[in-house]
């Protein structure tokens, strides 16, 4: 079934799909979860579903039932799978046939005992235990569990060792001891407060907290190359590395955390539009998250929008909270409530993933209204330009000028127009420099702006720019203001200067810089407003190159004109060629006047 076919709000849904790691998921026409899936890029992902006809039987049914969808992005493709694993549990969707039993992705345990084990499992028992995971897939949870016992020889057999137990003599080495596998703590030679040290640096690495673990290896490397036991510090560098390179961080999935609520608020300063993120997380997985969406009517603050989120959420799903993650204090008290501001560990991590859908249902919302009006995006980024440049109107103008030589050959210069934040190529132009000789660029850019705007106000003076930007730093803005000046255009059109090294911003009679935040839509225009005038004049500079560097003895003939030349070109190959030729010679292929005129040219120079 076509996309086409699917409802309106479906395929706009589905268009404005984030190309970010995530999850999606299905429902058919009474709300009821179909499927959960997982998706490196969820825009292809799920577009994938809808571009073809499927070989089997059961996708194309999914697809004919899809009736709408929703999804979660999250950091990485690793905690999309883990995400994707507790909600197939949670909701037991029935297109999913994989994934549905607590064998789903293995996990590594620390068990609760004395000396404990460390092993692979996929069953998670309530019994004390520590469980890291789940991993992806059973083979990163061996290799890992492969780093974990060359690092540290801790025990493999399921012995209930305590220390009464070694005291009565039940213990016996075993061939992993031998193979210097396991300290032997059965029978007493490792001690307990050693052997725990090994276990805390264990949970360490499988938190991916190695730091600790990395200086300590690195401590021990150099103080063995100090003893001159390279062939021992070698083996411990080849520790030090795998550490290194392993990376073991869920921020979806925590053990540590039980059942908790999460929400986060992306509330921009400003901006009437609040969105508050909630996410449930029960036995340490997120297993649903919703996005609500506020308009501001007064200056309500971020903490009476949570206020709201959180009495909403509670009705629509008769939640009843007990700890909430939150970035900050809900404007309401809530006395049974804990409230949780988490600055680092697995709740930062949870409060993190649910910022980041907050923010993105914001994108979703901005693009969506941009496609019902492209109109309000241009909007949108001019109020931006106008507030960053300090101008006193809209740019829906701009012009922008760049120079263009090689050590003052060929000097050109370029201007390209934007209009409403987009390019008007019809309106680029271009000029060769007249009156500067040598490689001078301020005397270059006082030329061209004085020939635009001295002819501009002749021609169309109610077509004049909000903004000229020029390419260059103080140099060329001091040349472009004193043209503004000299044309009395200083009150009426902003001028400003981008330096190409660290994209800084000069003002005329401010001899600080501004610097734009790198992700502001701003800059992204005068970026590219200055990248197109760049190659527009490189494209014109280099045509000047070539033409200069194809100018033949032909070219200034009275009455030659270009076909006669390609003629002669094409007749007799060379100019060369051609001076060994007569008139009469000459004349069987362009005729006796043209003949000699071109044997006259190209043999004056012998004279």
């Amino acid at each position: 079934m076509a996309l086409a076919d699917k409802p309106q709000p479906l395929r706009d849904k589905i268009s404005l799909l984030p190309v970010t790691p995530g999850v999606y998921t299905y429902y058919d026409a009474s709300g009821t979860v179909i499927y959960v899936g997982k998706a490196k890029n969820l825009r292809r992902r799920v577009m994938s579903y809808f571009n073809r006809h499927h070989d089997s039987v059961r996708t194309n049914l999914l697809v004919r039932a899809i009736a709408d969808m929703s999804y979660i992005v999250v950091p990485t493709e690793q905690d999309a799978l883990n995400l994707e694993n507790s909600m197939i549990k949670e909701y037991k969707p029935r297109y999913n046939v994989l994934l549905k039993d607590d064998k789903s992705y293995p996990w590594i345990v620390v068990t609760n005992e004395h000396f404990p084990r460390v092993f692979m499992t996929r069953q998670r028992l309530n019994d004390g235990s520590r469980y890291f995971g789940p991993y992806t897939d059973a083979g990163s949870a061996r290799t890992l569990l492969e780093l974990i016992r060359e690092l540290y020889p801790i025990r493999t057999c399921r012995h209930a060792i305590t220390p009464d137990w070694i005291a009565r003599g039940k213990g016996r080495l075993c061939l992993e001891y031998h193979m210097k596998k396991c300290g032997g703590c059965c029978t007493g030679l490792v001690d307990g407060d050693e052997y725990c040290a090994w276990i805390d640096r264990i949970k360490m690495i499988l938190r991916g907290e190695t730091q600790e673990v990395i200086a300590y290896l690195r401590d021990g490397m150099e103080k063995l190359a100090s003893e001159l036991r390279f062939e021992e510090a070698q083996q411990l560098k080849e520790k030090y590395d795998m550490i290194r390179r392993y990376q073991a961080k869920s921020a979806i999935v925590s053990t540590s955390i039980a059942d908790i609520d999460v929400f986060a608020v992306d509330a921009p300063d400003g901006d009437a539009e609040v969105f508050v993120n909630y996410m449930h997380v029960r036995r340490g997985a997120v297993v649903r998250s919703v996005t609500l969406r506020y308009r501001r009517q007064l200056d309500e603050s971020p903490a009476l929008m949570l206020s709201y989120a959180m009495d909403e959420i509670a009705a629509r799903f008769n939640t009843v909270y007990e700890e909430v993650i939150v970035p900050l204090l809900p404007d309401v008290e809530m006395p049974k409530v804990t409230f949780t501001i988490p600055q680092r560990g697995d709740k930062a991590k949870l409060l993190d993933i649910s910022a980041r859908n907050a923010a993105q249902a914001r994108t979703d919302a901005v693009r969506q209204a941009e496609k019902l009006d492209p109109e309000q995006r241009a909007m949108r980024v001019l109020t931006r330009m106008k507030a960053d440049f300090r101008l006193p109107e809209l740019p829906r103008h701009i012009e922008c000028f760049d120079n263009s030589n090689i050590q003052g050959i060929n000097p050109v210069a370029s201007c390209v127009v934007f209009r409403n934040a987009k390019p008007a190529k019809k309106d680029y132009r271009h000029f060769n420099i007249q009156t500067v000789e040598g490689p001078d660029d301020f005397a270059s850019m006082r030329e061209v702006l004085t020939r635009r705007y001295s002819r501009m106000l002749v021609e169309a003076p109610d077509d004049l720019p909000q903004l000229i930007i020029v390419d260059g730093g103080k140099g060329q803005l001091s040349a472009a203001v004193e043209v503004m000046d000299s044309l009395g255009l200083r009150g009426t059109v902003s001028v400003v200067g981008i330096a190409k090294r660290l994209e800084e911003i000069y003002f005329p009679g401010d001899s600080v810089p501004l610097y734009i935040d790198k992700n502001s839509e701003s800059l992204r225009v005068v970026q590219q407003l200055r990248d197109e005038a760049h190659r527009f004049g490189i494209t014109h500079h280099r045509d000047r190159r070539s033409k200069g560097q194809t100018v033949s003895a032909l070219d200034n003939i009275p009455g030659v004109g270009p076909k006669t030349r390609e003629q002669l070109i094409r007749t007799f190959r060379s100019v060369k060629r051609m001076r060994e030729l007569s008139i009469e010679e000459l004349a069987a292929a362009v005729g006796p006047a043209k003949a000699a005129a071109i044997h006259a040219a190209l043999h004056s120079s012998d004279q």
